[in-house]
């Protein structure tokens, strides 16, 4: 009786071992897919070839009747059976996919259309350990003996946002001559051609993205006049765009000197701007594209020939029902069915606000102020939509008051914060993320686009959760706690100030102001002492934990991690150091040897440890020559160095004594903002205070409305006696604002008497949604 029982145990083991999938290696793996598959998946299975040749050292096979891996689409069901497969979980779902374990122990990867066959094939490379920056962050594989899934796995995944993309921009002292000039072997720099795009196209794919806005700036010859690049879009399934000045798939800035005649100008010179629009159409009519409508300048201007708001809103509105009728004419009879977007920047906004009727199945997209803070939610209204709502975000910029570019330092937190919000007021139809090169912002690239995969994966994980994720995943989770630590402090240190604003300093111009010159920032010597050891802590930290990690990976590692925070310590040595010397009380050397320091580091990155200089070009850490990145200049001052005010309190938002505070995970100059609710208040209590006077400094997050766009308030009472209503919300590009987005600050300062002796209640209430505290000090008069 016992040996029978053991028996039947023994079965049931071995058929659960039939059960299970699994890889093995050094075993070729058989995939069946048919050949009337789409593009994309075809792509998707070379892709994941290459990735199991990397991990198991052999080759797939392909068959049309039997193998251990079935991909296939919805509609096409004749290589796999609907028996215990859950199809309706796909139906009618865009770009959505499906691997499960069948009873027979093979893999099934079905996908709704050919979009989401292609992300499941991705999704098991990265299962067997493809990062999706295998190539562009040199995160070699390893190698394994087997791989498996356990018996009835499933795993379903659908897309939050429907379009989901980055904009290559400001490329001009990165990827184009790295591309031009090394990547693509033409030798002559200007060119961002089909290889460079492939690899582009590529990640795309592996981060589940198919959106994408091509390098515009007149350094770079456009998109489509290069040859090569229309086919490998359409090979990866790429939805090709253009940005707010970039209408009818058309990079104006460089292509209206080719193919235009006359002004760039709708009011005086229609007929030829249309026909420049018609040609672009007539050509990519069969091509996957998302038209934007509308026009700005050839560049990042207002449009020509329109000056006054209502002369520019009658001007926009002919110029939208002419490029209809044109995508009405070469693309599809009903335009409703062709994906276009309307993107109200700047200007833009002002025109829309003014009363454009914008056609109700073409997306709007909102966008942020340049430094991460968006401008507008949509209303109830625009969320009603047929087109819906879409966004522009940025984590690289170029422009007033001063550029980022150079070492990806934006806020995770603050990305996370602004698109949740965002997400969650309506804005579910279009992502776009302005990356900039690319590197050095892929921790960056990753949050968003897994953002708009999947938000509540996301919103689970919280800041922290995801970033621990990457890092486990590139790195081992033997440093990943320590690791997602050191980058959190990174950040933070460069959310009270970016590196590239260290030397107080402005892109703009003026013949009366001192912008270009590399100056004092308001900083006591013992904050700029304290932010030294911070860095030098950090740089330290990071170069011992590079001892640990094997060759494979250093040169990822000094991409992802070392290099971005060492030359962000550098960089405010450099200039803090050259704060002190120009006072008298440093050496000139320190700050050199760090700018030296940041020239070694460069060249490291370009050349590489292993990688035979992969990236050379790629780094610049003097983006567009700017003061702030060369040796500060040997000046001295007879002022003082500014004396740090000791506040009596400081408190961060969730140091509260009262109220329910919702905690903005990591934002912040300390990680701790909160958002208070609508008519909602927090409480601060303290004393006795030994004045009859204090001063009380409100430091808030510098957003924007996001109810209406109308206004942002707090009240601030003390004591439930006087009260103070005090608006935050700044317009436009006002001094207010530039000094804001430096510094990540809105600050507003009330004063009241206090009895001395007692207790006391400091009471913060948010008047408007979107209110989100940072800090409070409170100063004796």
């Amino acid at each position: 009786m016992r040996k029978i029982g053991l028996s039947i145990i023994f079965i049931l083991l071995v058929q659960l071992s039939w059960a299970q999938f699994c890889l093995c290696q050094g075993k070729p793996v058989t995939i069946v897919c048919s050949k009337s598959e789409g593009q994309v998946v075809h792509t998707a299975l070379q892709l994941f070839g290459r990735d199991y040749q990397a991990v198991f050292s052999d080759s797939i096979l392909f068959s049309t009747t039997d193998g251990e891996i079935i991909v296939a689409t919805l509609d096409n069901n004749s290589i796999w059976k609907t028996d215990g497969v859950d199809v309706g979980l796909l139906k009618d779902k865009k770009q959505s996919f499906l691997l499960k374990v069948l009873s027979n122990g093979k893999l099934l990867i079905l996908g709704s259309d050919a979009h989401g066959a292609a992300y499941g094939l991705m999704e098991l490379s990265r299962l067997i350990g493809i990062s999706p920056w295998e190539w562009w962050a040199d995160v070699v594989p390893l190698r394994r003996e087997t791989f498996e899934l356990p018996a009835g796995y499933v795993n379903y995944q659908s897309p939050s946002v429907e379009f989901r993309g980055i904009f290559i921009n400001d490329e001009d002292w990165g990827l184009m001559p790295w591309s031009s000039l090394h990547y693509e072997h033409w030798y002559k720099a200007g060119r961002i051609g089909p290889r460079t795009n492939e690899r582009i196209f590529e990640l795309m794919l592996r981060l589940r993205a198919n959106y994408y806005w091509p390098a515009m700036h007149e350094c770079t010859q456009p998109f489509f006049l290069t040859e090569g690049n229309r086919e490998v879009a359409q090979k990866y399934g790429i939805y090709i765009g253009g940005s707010h000045c970039e209408p009818m798939a058309s990079s104006t800035a460089v292509e209206w000197g080719k193919r235009g005649k006359g002004e760039y100008d709708y009011v005086n010179n229609a007929p030829e701007v249309l026909r420049f629009w018609e040609e672009r159409v007539k050509e990519v009519a069969e091509q996957e594209i998302i038209y934007t409508l509308g026009m700005r300048g050839v560049h990042d201007g207002q449009m020509k020939g329109a000056k006054t708001v209502e002369e520019q809103k009658n001007v926009l509105d002919r110029i939208i029902g002419d490029q209809r009728r044109l995508i009405g004419k070469y693309v599809n009879q009903d335009v409703t069915q062709v994906p276009q977007v309307f993107i109200p920047y700047k200007e833009v906004l002002d025109i829309y606000n003014a009363g454009l009727e914008v056609p109700d199945d073409v997306t709007l997209m909102w966008c942020d102020d340049n430094y991460g803070y968006v401008r507008h939610f949509p209303t109830a209204e625009e969320c009603a939509r047929k087109g819906g709502n879409g966004i522009y975000y940025h984590v690289s910029y170029w422009g007033r008051p001063h550029d980022y570019l150079w070492l990806g330092t934006f806020s995770p937190a603050l990305l996370y914060q602004q698109m949740m919000e965002a997400y969650d007021r309506g804005i579910q139809k279009m992502w776009i993320l302005n990356v900039g090169d690319i590197k050095p912002n892929e921790y960056q690239t990753e949050l968003f686009l897994d953002m708009a995969w999947n938000i509540e994966k996301v919103r689970k994980q919280g800041v922290r959760g995801h970033m621990l994720q990457f890092y486990q995943r590139e790195f081992g989770r033997k440093v990943s706690e320590v690791l997602t630590a050191t980058m959190q402090e990174h950040y933070r240190l460069s959310y009270i100030r970016k590196p590239e604003f260290m030397g107080n300093t402005r892109v703009e111009e003026s013949y009366t102001s001192d912008y270009h010159i590399v100056k004092d920032l308001p900083w006591s010597r013992q904050y700029m002492n304290r932010r030294l050891v911070d860095y030098q802590q950090l740089s330290d930290k990071v170069e011992l934990l590079s001892q640990s990690l094997p060759t494979n990976r250093q040169d990822a590692y000094f991409q992802l991690v070392k290099y971005p925070i060492q030359a962000a310590a550098q960089m405010n040595k450099k200039i803090i150091m050259a704060q002190l010397a120009r006072h008298g009380e440093k050496s000139w050397q320190e700050s050199d040897a760090a700018y030296d320091s940041i020239v070694s580091l460069t060249r490291i990155y370009n050349v590489g440890i292993h990688n035979q200089g992969k990236w050379h070009r790629m780094m610049d850490f003097q983006p567009r020559r700017l003061p702030v990145f060369e040796p500060v200049d040997r000046t001295y001052v007879t002022t003082s160095i500014a004396v740090d005010r000791i506040p009596f309190c400081l408190w961060n938002a969730m140091e509260c004594t009262e109220g329910t505070p919702v905690l903005c995970e990591q934002l912040g100059y300390e990680g701790k903002a909160a958002r208070i609710k609508k008519n909602k208040a927090l409480a601060f209590a303290f004393g006795p205070c030994p004045s009859d006077s204090i001063e009380v400094q409100i430091c808030l997050l510098p957003n924007h409305p996001v109810q209406d766009g109308t206004s942002l308030r707090i009240s601030v009472s003390l004591d439930q006696k006087k009260t103070y209503e005090l608006s935050y919300h700044t317009k436009g590009r006002s001094e207010e604002w530039k000094q804001n987005v430096l510094k990540n600050q809105a600050v507003r300062k009330v004063f009241f008497p206090v009895a001395r002796g007692g207790k006391h209640r400091l009471i913060v209430k948010a008047l408007d949604e979107g209110v989100i505290l940072d800090q409070i000090m409170i100063y004796i008069k």
